[in-house]
């Protein structure tokens, strides 16, 4: 068997497994300039912790709900590694999460400098003509990646990670302790987007 043929057979069991890097290319257009959006970190945010990840929040899908029936896309951003992207779609599927753009880590990286990643896929986001309105993490990183791109902190909230008696530190409207309180203020407070 010639070598170019062994690499693909070393390849091709990555690539049917949706583990092969992602390209900046493969982040879709906005269907119209400024198409409003709301992001959420994955780990310690919609799981109790970042250690733990079979397990969700409660409530954190039908926060998710709401911004999506209310007209937001909704982004699912992480730096979990490129390797567990199969693996972090099933789990949103299972868990009752809605449909959206999911980013993880592309590189070894991007997982040791979360804040870069972070930023650097919001800055490509807006270059496609999102604008991210909302935004929800449980790190300083997650903060300090969403001041970088100035969302505002009104529009930013900490979630507490169980266990833990505060927020980690960072622009940040409030620290929420779970999802269920939140979800009157998604309800009430957050406006629809506006039809084209």
């Amino acid at each position: 068997m010639s070598h170019r043929n062994m690499r693909l057979l070393v390849l091709l069991p990555a690539l049917l497994a949706g583990n092969c890097a992602l390209v900046p290319g493969e982040i879709p257009r906005a269907p119209r300039d400024q198409a409003p959006a709301v992001v959420f970190d994955v780990d310690g945010t919609l799981t109790p912790r970042p250690i733990e990840f079979f397990e969700a929040r409660n409530d954190a899908a039908k926060a998710a709900h709401l911004y999506a029936d209310k007209g937001y896309e909704i982004i699912y951003l992480s730096a979990r590694s490129q390797y567990q992207r199969t693996r972090t779609l099933a789990w949103l599927k299972a868990h009752g999460f809605p449909d959206g753009i999911t980013r993880v880590a592309e590189t070894t990286a991007d997982g040791q400098h979360p804040i870069e990643f972070k930023t650097r896929i919001l800055t490509a986001l807006f270059a496609k003509g999102w604008r991210v309105d909302y935004a929800y993490g449980d790190s300083s990183t997650d903060f300090s990646a969403y001041a970088s791109v100035a969302i505002p902190s009104a529009h930013v909230f900490a979630l507490r990670r169980a266990g833990s008696k505060h927020c980690q530190s960072g622009p940040a409207a409030a620290c929420l302790r779970g999802w269920t309180e939140h979800l009157d203020i998604i309800a009430n407070a957050v406006p629809p987007v506006p039809e084209q």
